[in-house]
This record gives structure tokens, C-alpha cells and sequence, in this order.
């Protein structure tokens, strides 16, 4: 492995959710800084990937928040810190180092830490798959389920499946830019689409003018031509059967939660939830903390709030675990000078 391809740090942060992001700002506060990888493509986790804008009530000092608004919250509360953010890769590989040091290998990047700290809620989020025959061989070259490079796109006929946010945003985006599609059809099963008011609103626009064509039904097939992909079959709701050729095969039907690789890293587990000291949140390797919904003890509660509690308690106990012999000191961002400037509140203050 190339010694360019690995980052060194202190601490490696495997979750981009709230709970993740908090764990970011803790650490930050007890001056650690931190590295994060998420499977997702944009921080924010589950409140992203599955209730961006659903109403979210029990964030203290938060009468009301959705989960964007949460994430935002949550993405300028650590920038005084600025982690490391490494998206759309999946972690595969923990292996401990004789230095004492984990090396975390993810799919475009590897990581040397000396602590680990898994946020992964209830596991990495992947995309729900098409199931067609034959369809699989297609993937990375004409089947792809997140947006592809601009290149692969332009002047392509792209058929995108899918009737939620990232489908509307997708079908959306093909349209625009240098690299735009030849033609976009947006297929979804039934003419209802869930997304933001604003991107339906742009999407109605789009089929109006011609530059997207809706239709609903459900695909039941693929036509290849010397192993490319050349259409699919799409069954509407009036049992009618459509081919629609194409050059490329967008799939956005959704998310879902996956354990993944964590089950196979040789940590302690218990009914597929890794388990912990509840008062350090350390897990059965040294240096390795869980904190969220990925995590069990006596008296869990699987509520962000819980897991903003249970970050805490593991940065503290990964800066002990990094320095035994600083004091251990509990100081307050109210009056700790050094906290203040580890938050960036003094420069602020002079700058006013």
C-alpha cells in the first residue's frame, strides 16, 4: 500500500449522522482532531438518507428542527474544528497495528488511527438494488446508482428510476450544466412523486418543456446488444409494456441500512449491536468507542439525544486513553479559556 495513500490521525470518526458529528465536536473540544468517512454522500445519516425534512422534536434547546436543518446545525457547530470529511466510501477492513494504532481501510482511502470511534447507526446505508436479469453485469459501466462523472453523461440517453429526493434531484441535474444528457426519463411506479416543493416544482418545468419525460411503471427487463445495454422494459399501470432505450441506467429507489463489515472487525457483539461500558462507551478492543444506534448496554435508548450523552463520555475517555497523564480537569465552554479557543469564540470576540 502507497505510504500517500494513508492518513494519519488521532482519531477516526466511521459515521456522518448527528451523533457522528457531535462525537466530532466533543473530540475537537478535548483537542483531538478528527478524520470522518461515511458511506453517504453529504453528512447527516439517517436524518438525511431517510427524513430530511420530516419534523424532528426532542433536540434539546430545539423546539422543532428536520433533519437538514439538524445536520446544517450540526456541520457549523464542528467547523471551528475542521474535520476531515471523506464521503461515499464504506469502511471494509479494521486491523490492529503493533504500535498499538488501528489501520481502517475504506474504498478510496486508508487511515492509521490511534482511536476509533463507530458511529454507523444502524449500519451503512447502500442503495436498494434493481433486480433484473441480467442487469448486475451492466453496474459501474451502464448501471450506476449514484450520479455518475458529468463525462459519462453527456449527450447519453439516461433512463433514472426512482420517486424520491435524490431521483428528482438526479433527473434534475442530468438536465443541466455542460454535461448534459441527451434525453432524461424519469420512471417511478406511480405518478406521485415525494420530493422537496421546489424540485417539483423545477422537475414540472423540465416536463413541460420536454427536457424530462415522466412515466409511471414498473421496470420488468433489459434488451442487450453485444453485452451492452441498449433498453429496458417498463410496464405501466394501463398493462401496457414500453422499451425504452438508453445509454445509461440510473437506479435511486432508496436506502437501506446494512451491518456490513463491522460484524466481521472481531468486536464483542450482542443481537447484531456492538457492546460496550456504558461509561466510556469503549468497545472490546482498546481505542475502539461506539456511540449511537450501532451500540448496547443496560438501559439503551436509541434516541439522538442518548447518543449526543454517549459521545460525550467517549471523548473523554478516548483523550484520557490518548494522554493518561494529562489532569482530567472538567472545564466549561462558559468559562474555559482554552476551550474558547480551540471554538474560535476569542477571535470572534476581537473581530467584533
Amino acid at each position: 500500500m502507497p505510504e500517500a495513500a494513508i492518513i494519519a490521525t488521532d482519531a477516526l470518526v466511521i459515521g456522518a449522522g448527528p451523533v457522528g458529528l457531535f462525537q466530532v465536536f466533543q473530540l475537537g473540544l478535548q483537542g483531538i482532531h478528527a478524520q470522518v468517512v461515511d458511506v453517504l454522500d453529504q453528512a447527516g445519516g439517517q436524518c438525511i438518507a431517510l427524513y430530511p425534512d420530516k419534523p424532528i422534536y426532542d433536540i434539546p434547546g430545539l423546539p422543532y428542527s428536520t433533519g437538514r436543518e439538524l445536520t446544517q446545525r450540526l456541520l457549523q457547530q464542528v467547523a471551528p474544528f475542521q474535520p476531515g470529511f471523506h464521503f461515499s466510501q464504506q469502511v471494509s477492513q479494521v486491523s490492529r497495528q503493533a504500535d498499538g494504532r488501528w489501520l481502517v481501510s475504506a474504498a478510496q482511502q486508508h487511515f492509521l488511527t490511534r482511536t476509533l470511534f463507530i458511529a454507523a447507526g444502524v449500519g451503512a446505508f447502500v442503495p436498494k438494488e434493481l433486480k433484473l436479469d441480467g442487469l448486475a453485469a451492466c453496474a459501474g459501466s451502464q448501471l450506476f446508482y449514484r450520479l455518475p462523472h458529468p463525462e459519462l453523461i453527456k449527450d447519453r440517453q439516461v433512463v433514472v428510476v426512482g420517486g424520491e429526493d435524490a431521483a428528482v434531484d438526479n433527473a434534475i441535474a442530468l438536465t443541466e450544466g455542460p454535461h448534459q444528457a441527451a434525453s432524461v426519463t424519469l420512471v417511478h411506479r406511480r405518478d406521485v412523486l415525494q420530493a422537496s416543493p421546489q424540485a417539483l416544482k423545477k422537475l414540472a418545468e423540465l416536463r413541460a418543456s420536454g427536457r424530462i419525460t415522466f412515466i409511471a411503471g414498473q421496470l420488468t427487463g433489459i434488451e442487450t446488444r453485444d453485452d451492452r445495454l441498449t433498453a429496458v422494459a417498463v410496464n405501466t399501470p394501463d398493462d401496457q409494456t414500453l422499451n425504452l432505450p438508453l445509454d445509461l441506467l440510473l437506479v435511486n429507489q432508496g436506502i437501506s441500512p446494512k451491518l456490513g463489515p463491522v460484524a466481521e472487525w472481531g468486536l464483542a457483539m450482542e443481537r447484531k449491536q456492538l457492546s460496550v461500558d456504558p461509561a466510556s462507551l469503549a468497545t472490546s478492543a482498546p481505542g475502539i468507542y461506539a456511540v449511537g444506534d450501532i451500540n448496547s448496554y443496560p438501559g439503551k435508548k436509541k434516541l439522538i439525544v442518548c447518543g449526543f450523552h454517549e459521545a460525550t463520555l467517549a471523548a473523554f475517555a478516548a483523550a484520557s486513553y490518548l494522554n493518561p497523564q494529562a489532569s482530567g480537569v472538567l472545564q466549561y465552554t462558559t468559562s474555559s479559556a482554552l476551550l474558547q479557543q480551540r471554538l474560535g469564540v476569542q477571535a470572534n470576540r476581537q473581530a467584533d
